[in-house]
């Protein structure tokens, strides 16, 4: 556990000054050094604290499921009700994944929680004991907040937040939840012993602590704590080298030169595979390292046994063969840790097609993990909503046809496009630490290529996550803020559409030694870029797509994909797919509240130009998840959307302009305004430009040339600097959701809870969810401390 106070300012371990610990201030802990350095006030430098802190005015939202969950069969609903205690049982190795103390303040959190006679009740004692009712707000957010990212480290952005009351303050806010009974003295022994093991880490912020990240840049519990970008690096090598996927492994350095992979499994210990590699790895000058990895299976072992049994218990409920043979190759992943067998099990998802109760699970997304390579733990269980998927049928019926409107050579698409299931849902369960609005999975290339995949929109969460609000759009003109209130869940739902199904779906990538390689190399096809013959890289057997372009394989990716729907969405055959027939306008200049009969062949439909609109808006807000001190990008689809926003600015013509003026309440704004005139000319030729390189680089699998085209137009200029000071000053929140409980009845029927959508409804539903105390989780923690706290 950990001992003594961090100093937020050097982040060392000793004694600090505890500056009125008693008062309800935002609180940052400093040592006796930095307290001489500074001016007697406060440590050096100053931190801006709102980018730390949840503020009390963030929306929380419900995530509304109860119409379409009873309209199940009693099989199905069994059937979601088992799945989803797995996807929630697999969720606690989010906290492990995430921080060294996030396990300890979740059962700091669920103990207090789950102890409390009532949350209102709870309140009204905090208030009795001196708190404003703001103070009560600021205790219960945070709580709230933690709960929703599934730790202390915001899930969009990986930036830490802390509680904005003083740790002697949110102590008392947390105490005066427990029972005022006989039985208080052992439960505030037991709430003391948690509460010392993770205060000090939930209040520290020095600048290693700020963020996700490796080595001196952030934390990041995918490693010990001595790992550095060359450490991930050689890894990575040596797992390609013995085929190995680094998905469901994490990375511990024992020694110099020495290291151990854990394994996630049910099972601790593989007599096949479990023993120590020698491996010799050659360096850019040509000399050879020695290193020595040891593969350990069994991590996260009893958290993998709990999903198993639920899984199991979903078995006599599968609708189908393919279903069946899903989960029990589900169960010997997670028992074996192989990823193989994670693979049959998603053959046999992708062949599932058109249940009325879908689901994933694994270690899924690879956002998380600084060096791109290792998953996040993530499942799902959703109920498909037939007619709004029938769009996306009628999508995926003409994809063959749209995918030859993208901007590169037929050789670099994929020979034949398999038709994946295409659906929308009504997500019941997202265990995880954000909810996304689409996915396209699974992610492992030779089964994209080979098998096929599935794109699900996730409806409820579209509609509770990106609805218009009334407060003006921040950085959207005042001449387009009604139509694009209008017109933005629509444009959303057409970009995550063709981001999902013509994006991530499309494109095909050259392994060497391989027949697709050489019949490439065989037909003399010049370089789309460079006008050369093709010599390569391509990619190395038994690499992929993540471990070969590493940290940058998720930002790069999602940039293809978000630049596919900008392309595309231009097109009418498209738009019509999902509704938006053609329109007349004044002119291609037509503000949001003209309307007459077009006079240009340049105009585009509101639905595109709004999409275009929000992704120049998109990119200068991801101005917020980037770190200046460090250099580095918080945030995938925000880095994406930057980038993009650098291509438009670099079009000229007037295409994209960004506008410093001083906003309604007096202070510094930033306007984007896009000339809808020019989006079909000089918009579409700069996407279509960019679009192409990023493909053929992805496609050969050349990692330098795909790394510099990326890397510059990810440079933040002073300009942009500038914008992103008054970007930061008008941040917005991202909402919490509320997500439902599936539980037995008292007759052992399935049925669902709902919650208010309020901070105490997300912190009950935790509560719902999980037992007060957990004590399998604190022993897994603990046995990390000794690798992953610095």
């Amino acid at each position: 556990m950990v001992h003594g106070r961090i100093c937020s300012c050097c982040g060392e371990k000793r004694t600090v000054l505890d500056r009125d610990e008693s008062a309800n201030t935002n609180q940052v802990f400093w040592c006796q050094p930095c307290a001489e350095d500074g001016d007697g006030d406060a440590p050096p430098p100053p931190l801006d604290m709102s980018i730390y802190t949840i503020p009390t005015t963030t929306t929380v939202v419900v995530l509304d499921a109860t119409q379409a969950f009873e309209g199940l069969t009693l099989t199905e609903k069994h059937y979601a009700l088992e799945l989803s205690r797995a996807d929630w049982a697999g969720s606690k190795i989010c906290l492990l994944q995430c921080s060294p103390e996030s396990p300890l303040i979740f059962s700091l959190l669920q103990f207090v929680f789950s102890n409390t006679e009532d949350i209102a009740l709870m309140a009204a004692r905090a208030k009795d004991a001196g708190f404003t009712e703001e103070e009560v707000k600021e205790a219960m957010m945070y709580c709230a907040a933690f709960y929703g990212n599934l730790g202390n480290y915001k899930s969009f952005g990986d930036t830490k937040f802390v509680p904005v009351l003083s740790p002697a303050w949110f102590r008392l806010f947390l105490v005066s939840g427990l029972p005022s009974t006989n039985t208080q003295t052992s439960k505030l022994q037991t709430f003391d012993e948690l509460w010392d093991g993770c205060v000090d880490r939930m209040y520290s912020l020095p600048p290693r602590h700020r963020q996700l990240g490796l080595g001196t840049k952030g934390i990041s519990t995918y490693f010990s704590s001595n790992c550095g970008p060359d450490d991930a690096d050689i890894a990575a090598r040596f797992l390609t080298s013995i085929q190995l996927s680094p998905y469901n492994t994490r990375l511990f350095k024992t020694s110099p030169n020495t290291y151990t992979i854990r394994i996630a499994s049910a099972v601790e210990g593989n007599q096949e595979t479990d023993a120590v590699y020698p491996f010799d790895d050659i360096e850019k000058g040509g000399e050879s390292e020695h290193y020595t990895f040891t593969l350990q299976h069994g991590d996260y072992a009893p958290i993998m046994t709990r999903i198993n049994t639920h899984l199991q218990a979903a078995l006599p409920h599968a609708a189908n063969p393919h279903q069946t043979s899903m989960l029990t190759s589900y169960i010997q992943s997670f028992s074996s840790g192989s990823i193989n067998d994670h693979k049959t099990a998603s053959t046999h998802w992708i062949r599932d097609t058109g249940p009325a109760v879908e689901s994933y699970i694994g270690f899924i997304e690879s956002y998380r993990d600084p060096s791109g390579a290792r998953a996040e733990w993530e499942g799902f269980v959703a109920i498909v909503n037939r007619d709004v998927s029938r769009k996306f049928g009628v999508l995926v019926e003409n994809a063959e046809s749209m995918l030859e409107l993208l901007p590169w050579p037929v050789e670099f698409e994929k020979d034949i496009f398999l038709r994946p299931d295409f659906t929308s849902l009504e997500v019941l369960a997202f265990g995880s630490s954000g909810v996304p609005a689409g996915i396209n999975i699974p992610n492992y290339d030779d089964l994209r290529q080979d098998v096929g995949f599935k794109n699900v929109s996730l409806g409820n969460v579209l509609s509770a996550s990106y609805g218009s609000g009334e407060k003006p759009v921040t950085f959207v003109a005042h001449d387009d803020q009604v139509l694009f209130k209008k017109f933005k869940g629509d444009s959303f739902e057409v970009q995550v559409g063709i981001h999902e199904l013509l994006g991530h779906g499309s494109g095909k990538l050259y392994h060497k030694d391989t027949t697709e390689t050489q019949s490439l190399l065989d037909s003399k096809l010049l370089h789309p870029l460079t006008q050369q013959p093709i010599t390569g890289p391509f990619y190395q057997p038994g690499s992929t797509w993540d471990t070969t372009f590493g940290k940058l394989a998720s930002s790069y990716e999602e940039c293809r994909a978000e630049c596919c729907g900008l392309y595309l969405c231009l097109e009418q055959r498209v738009l019509s797919v999902f509704g938006h027939e053609p329109q007349t306008h004044a002119s291609s200049s037509v503000s949001s509240s003209s309307s007459s009969t077009s006079t240009t062949p340049d105009d585009i439909h509101d639905v595109s130009y709004i999409n275009w609109l929000l992704m120049v808006r998109a990119g200068l807000v991801g101005l917020e998840f980037y770190s200046p001190e460090t250099g580095e990008w918080r945030q995938a689809h925000m880095w994406a959307r930057y980038v993009i926003l650098q291509v438009l600015l670099e079009a000229g013509e007037g295409l994209v302009t960004l506008t410093t003026t001083t906003g309604d309440d007096g202070e510094p704004d930033v306007v984007c305004t896009i000339d809808r005139a020019k989006i079909a000319t000089v918009g579409k030729t700069a996407i279509g430009q960019f679009l192409r390189a990023l493909q053929v680089h992805k496609s050969l699998g050349d990692v330098e040339a795909g790394t510099k085209l990326f890397q510059r137009y990810s440079i933040v200029t002073p300009a942009m600097s500038a914008a992103r000071a008054i970007v930061m000053a008008r941040k917005e929140a991202r909402k919490l959701m509320v997500q439902p409980h599936l539980e037995e009845g008292p007759d052992g029927t399935p049925v669902i809870r709902s919650f208010p959508g309020t901070p105490a409804g997300l912190i009950e539903s935790f509560v719902a969810r999980f037992p007060a105390e957990d004590a399998e989780l604190l022993a897994l923690a603990e046995k990390d401390m000794v690798h992953v706290l610095d």
